[in-house]
């Protein structure tokens, strides 16, 4: 199954409302994540621009757009950011096919003619 990486930042009232209320909002989106067919591989709080991260794995695309949207619309985030991950070995393959491609950038060639005098 595919994996996907979700970057949450709380608003400043759901922040108040978890100090007033200390909980494991993990353990909140892990029923929801689950109904849509994905499960959570791991999940971290962080200090920077999100507040929690969370990988997950997920049947497909829809799947995870599904859930950031879910996110996104329930009031307590300011802001969601889904990025999908490749293991190493999917990075290698497409490392490689992308060798086979043939495509040929514009400035393929641009180096050369324009160190000619």
């Amino acid at each position: 199954m595919p994996h996907y990486l979700s970057q949450v930042s709380y608003t400043p009232e759901a922040w108040a409302r978890l100090v007033a209320n200390p909980h494991d909002r993990i353990e909140a989106v892990r029923a929801p994540i689950e109904k849509l067919g994905g499960h959570i591989v791991n999940a971290f709080f962080a200090f920077g621009e999100y507040d929690v991260m969370v990988i997950t794995e997920m049947p497909n695309n829809v799947s995870a757009a599904a859930i950031a949207i879910a996110f996104a619309a329930g009031g307590a985030v300011r802001s969601e950011k889904t990025t999908p991950l490749m293991t190493t070995t999917e990075a290698l393959e497409a490392i490689r096919m992308a060798g086979t491609t043939g495509y040929r950038p514009l400035t393929a060639g641009a180096s050369a003619a324009a160190a000619r005098p």
